[in-house]
């Protein structure tokens, strides 16, 4: 598919945040200091459920597949917006717009099942304890994150391969941080209707899937709780799922909304966006270390071994 010659348009203008020099070297520095607890805060996460043998379980396995795909989304949309912060131009390639949105769409179809599968595996967990270890061995899994894995890849690709059809002839100023799919949709020349099929498509499909998924776990585990006559029983169980339940809020009320509002450009609309593709990858590991007890007491176990390590 030659998509440079179907479009006039080279280069994509990211017309987010402000303009302001001094505001600019502000927000460089904001960003960069959130960037790198993002990038220390997910890896940390990734080293100790690989490296602690007592974090050798199904949630903590696909909370690590969890922490890596939040890494990658953020080093997806971040340096870019460094570089554009401290550059006069502003600007990005029209190949690399596309890659950009394609990953973002890839990262975000692959978390929203990740998520769905985090809370089955909660589910088993407190609605069938016994046979937990039996039911989420390892063999499903690994295919489980697989499907993750192959559904993010085949949303990623179908949307991404029917906005490049689509001709691009100007304007070529995005109101945005980063190259999403709305913004960069509502600039086509041509009328979008196969991409916006598939968007409305993919969000029915993968959405609705999703939180089936989700409100069906959720439900019987908090039946289960209910059921359970002891108040030390029912709190261990919320708090065990409050931590998901947090992330999972957190992830669709800033996805929908950003998904399904037209694109204006306005000051909320880059607000959400900004919290959806940054603060939020730096909050899903502070928010399962702060209650999580074994993940704590992981990283108190790996803070002593490089400690003892140095002296």
């Amino acid at each position: 598919m030659e998509v440079g010659n179907e479009t006039s348009v080279t280069v994509f203008v990211l017309l987010g945040l402000s303009n302001n020099p001094q505001v600019q070297v502000l927000l460089f520095v904001v960003f960069l200091v959130i960037y790198l607890l993002t990038l220390v805060g997910n890896l940390l996460i990734m080293l100790m459920s690989y490296t602690d043998s007592r974090l050798h379980t199904p949630m903590y396995f696909f909370l690590r597949h969890l922490s890596f795909l939040d890494a990658f989304y953020s080093s997806v949309i971040v340096p870019k917006l460094l570089e554009n912060l401290l550059s006069k131009g502003k600007t990005v390639s029209f190949h690399g717009c596309f890659t950009q949105i394609s990953l973002v769409i890839f990262s975000g179809a692959t978390e929203s099942c990740l998520l769905s599968v985090m809370a089955y595996d909660r589910f088993q967990a407190v609605c069938h304890p016994l046979l937990y270890m039996v039911a989420m061995n390892r063999r499903l899994c690994t295919g489980l994150v697989g499907a993750c894995w192959a559904i993010g890849i085949s949303t990623s690709l179908m949307n991404t391969l029917l906005l490049a059809q689509q001709h691009f002839c100007g304007p070529n100023l995005i109101r945005n941080i980063a190259c999403e799919l709305p913004p960069v949709l509502s600039l086509a020349c041509s009328y979008p209707y196969s991409s916006v099929a598939s968007i409305l498509t993919t969000m029915v499909v993968l959405g609705l899937g999703a939180l089936v998924l989700l409100l069906g776990s959720y439900s019987r585990i908090i039946m289960t709780a209910l059921g359970v006559s002891s108040t030390t029983g029912q709190s261990k169980i919320f708090s065990t799922c409050s931590s998901h339940v947090l992330v999972v809020t957190i992830f669709y009320g800033s996805g929908i909304f950003r998904y399904m509002t037209p694109a204006s450009g306005s000051a909320l609309e880059q607000v959400v966006s900004m919290q959806y593709s940054v603060v939020t990858p730096l909050l899903n590991p502070f928010i399962y270390s702060l209650k999580n007890k074994e993940v704590k007491a992981a990283l108190r176990r790996v803070l002593v071994r490089k400690s003892r390590r140095t002296f």
